[in-house]
């Protein structure tokens, strides 16, 4: 019996797998009583094991021979044409020819050899992940406010006892379903307060006075924040005492808020006005300064993912600010992180302008420090790259070969056609996965890689909670660890600096390249976790206790006071014109993860969801004459993607959702821009412009 965690979202529920001789083969999972999951599994968790022997795993390289097709190859083979491949790139056209892109689902370990091998063997400054897709907007703001950016800065359990949580762009009864249990003391008391343009899983908890659903306009979620505050400068509900104390810029964001007033919202979002304020006032009397219990302020990709989705994260920052919330034990602002390792894989050097800890590569001390744990001289790191959209612009012209890890970014990325195109382009593709995903069978070289269960390592939670993960399976003969390739490729490149390949051995190096830095991990070691201690970072040194709730002493800004800034919504990229009248909304469903390249291929989860839909709402279906489960096609400036109807009056009648989990004709991603928000890089993935019809005979 192994203890470990779900490999799919932030959450990481606790579980313990049991296999039979510790071979791959039939795995038997069952849930762990954890402060976060609390005992609790959703359909992903309790089928993950089923991956592990997914009938199409790889289980040795491939390596694309002169007929155009993948032929099996041996690890020799297919390394010496990566090394081959990327020498020959450079030679040409430089050391930043080459990018790397990683993914939110590698270990602590994993991420942080990644960026390594990206700046060290590789000296390239292109490499980014699909965090950035996650919660870069949210990072950026948490950066701008508090000075550092972690998901949760309190315990989930926290949530438990407030008398208000404030909701936004967040669907956790499908995308974490186990951390709804803490949201049933605040449902309660009549005080969830969800933000969404659907009526989702989330927003039905408020059903029965529970609490309240805002239903706004997409791409209005900031105008909306906006009003809140408004109403609650108007009504005199802020902490005047706390915003004295503890913030910079209040009396800049008071004068912000006055021209939104509660009309001007209601007219700009379609929530009425008696919603607005009646939602300002639970929270209000939830602060601590009313002698409340406490309240939260948590934001999701729902309103993140948007070209003004820092300016928006910070909107919802101002408001549990001006609440007096951050800081306090039982109440703050946090983020709910999404993919597995979404909060360490972008501590740890993942991020274009990121070394381990959360150090700036443009800052020369922290340049000095990493490079001295990793023995090379600080000049001959590169400097900051480019987010993952920028770095996908540029495959094929400036970037001729790209390393990809653990990432779909066929199914994932905005614009998903073009992207493909450009990936068609490079002069090498490689991919490392466990199954041959959409991106994979574009590869020249594809790599098979170790799953979660056949893996020691860490991960960190979106709490910052770190974890450990244990191997309870062998992998397959052929199978290796990514950090096996790193170790291998690093050799065949001439690296200057060894890369390890044994996890414990890395992750003390990392915990020595992290010492420091806002995300210091140096006390947190590989036998404290063993040994079951919960370790939150920072944590300093191995007497330190972790940090599992921040910011009680103060912020980590130079004042040590939080940051308030006044911001000013932007509205969608692509937004509504006459032949595109309806807006797209994405996001997941519940048996369904990411990209969907692991549960498209478990049964039971395909059982219940097969296939793309679209949502719309009866006025609209009406309209053009469909009805549930006729086909319907949506056109964007980028694409068409077709997919069943699904009528609904959970929907706006101005507004379609669609998952992104499938590839092909069905794909959401071929519709979605790839404008970015200009500080965090983040895409629009959660608004653009489109037209819906009947599908026709030749869309079909």
């Amino acid at each position: 019996m192994s203890d470990t965690h779900c490999p799919y979202c932030a959450l990481q529920c606790a579980m313990s797998l049991a296999a039979p001789g510790g071979t791959a083969g039939p795995v038997a999972v069952a849930p762990r009583e954890f402060p976060t999951n609390r005992g609790g599994l959703c359909q992903k968790g309790w089928t993950s094991p089923e991956v592990l022997t997914a009938p199409d795993r790889l289980t040795h390289p491939w390596v694309r021979g002169d007929d155009g097709l993948l032929h099996p190859a041996t690890w020799d083979e297919a390394l010496d044409v990566v090394a081959r491949g990327v020498r020959r790139v450079q030679d040409a056209h430089g050391r930043d020819a080459v990018g790397v892109f990683g993914g939110g689902g590698l270990t602590n370990e994993k991420a942080y050899q990644l960026g390594k091998f990206a700046r060290v063997a590789l000296r390239t400054k292109h490499i980014d992940y699909n965090g950035r897709f996650c919660m870069s907007s949210a990072a950026a703001a948490g950066n701008r406010a508090f000075g550092v950016d972690r998901g949760l800065p309190f315990p989930l359990p926290d949530l438990g006892g407030a008398g208000a949580v404030l909701l936004l762009g967040s669907n956790v009864a499908d995308t974490m379903p186990p951390l709804v249990q803490h949201l049933a003391g605040v449902r309660g008391r009549g005080g969830l307060v969800v933000v969404d343009p659907r009526r989702s899983a989330t927003a039905a908890l408020t059903a029965e006075g529970a609490g309240l659903h805002l239903q706004p306009l997409p791409g209005t979620d900031q105008v909306l924040l906006l009003g809140l505050l408004h109403v609650l400068v108007a009504d005199d509900l802020v902490d005047h005492a706390y915003l004295a104390a503890r913030t910079d810029g209040w009396e800049d964001v008071q004068r912000s808020v006055a021209e939104w007033w509660p009309g001007r919202v209601a007219d700009r979002t379609g929530v009425p006005e008696a919603t607005l304020r009646a939602a300002a006032r639970l929270l209000a009397d939830a602060s601590p300064s009313r002698g409340g219990r406490g309240g939260y302020v948590l934001t999701g990709r729902g309103v993140e993912q948007h070209t003004d989705g820092t300016d928006t994260v910070t909107a919802a920052i101002n408001v549990a600010l001006a609440l007096g919330l951050p800081g306090r034990t039982g109440s703050g602002y946090g983020c709910l992180t999404g993919q597995g390792n979404g909060q360490g894989g972008r501590e740890h050097g993942q991020k274009s302008d990121q070394l381990p800890g959360y150090r700036l590569i443009s800052d020369p001390a922290a340049r000095a420090h990493v490079a001295g744990v990793w023995g090379v001289d600080p000049d001959d790191l590169p400097g900051p790259g480019v987010p993952a959209v920028e770095l996908l612009h540029r495959l094929g012209d400036e970037v001729r070969a790209l390393l990809v890890h653990g990432s779909n970014v066929v199914v994932s990325a905005p614009d998903a056609t073009a992207v493909r195109e450009r990936l068609e382009r490079l002069d090498l593709l490689v991919v490392c996965d466990v199954v041959p995903s959409e991106t994979a069978q574009l590869a020249d070289v594809v790599l098979p890689v170790t799953q979660w269960a056949e893996e020691d390592g860490t991960m960190t939670n979106l709490e910052g909670r770190v974890l450990r993960r244990r191997r309870a399976v062998a992998p397959p003969p052929e199978v290796r660890s990514e950090l096996d390739v790193l170790a291998d490729l690093a050799a065949l490149l001439g690296s200057p600096a060894k890369l390890d390949r044994d996890p414990e051995t890395v992750y003390d190096e990392l915990r020595r390249a992290s010492a420091g830095g806002r995300a210091d991990y140096a006390g947190i070691s590989w036998a404290r976790l063993d040994a079951g201690e919960e370790l939150f970072w920072p944590c300093p040194d191995e007497a330190h206790a972790g940090t599992p709730r921040m910011f009680l002493d103060g912020f980590l800004t130079a004042t040590g006071r939080a940051t308030m800034t006044p911001v000013r919504p932007g509205g969608p990229d692509d937004d509504l014109r006459p032949d595109a009248p309806v807006y797209l909304v994405t996001g997941r469903v519940l048996a369904q993860y990411q990209s969907g390249a692991q549960t498209r291929r478990v049964p039971a989860l395909n059982r219940v969801a097969a296939e793309p839909f679209v949502e719309l709402h009866p006025h609209l279906a009406g309209g053009i004459g469909v009805d549930d489960g006729e086909l319907v096609t949506i056109t964007s400036a980028r694409g068409r993607a077709t997919a069943r109807a699904r009528v609904s009056t959970a929907i706006r009648p101005d507004t379609v959702f669609m998952p992104f989990h499938w590839p092909g004709e069905g794909s959401a991603n071929t519709l979605t821009t790839d404008a970015t928000d200009p500080v965090s890089g983040m895409p629009e993935f959660k608004v653009c412009a489109v037209s819906v019809a009947r599908a026709e005979e030749e869309d079909r």
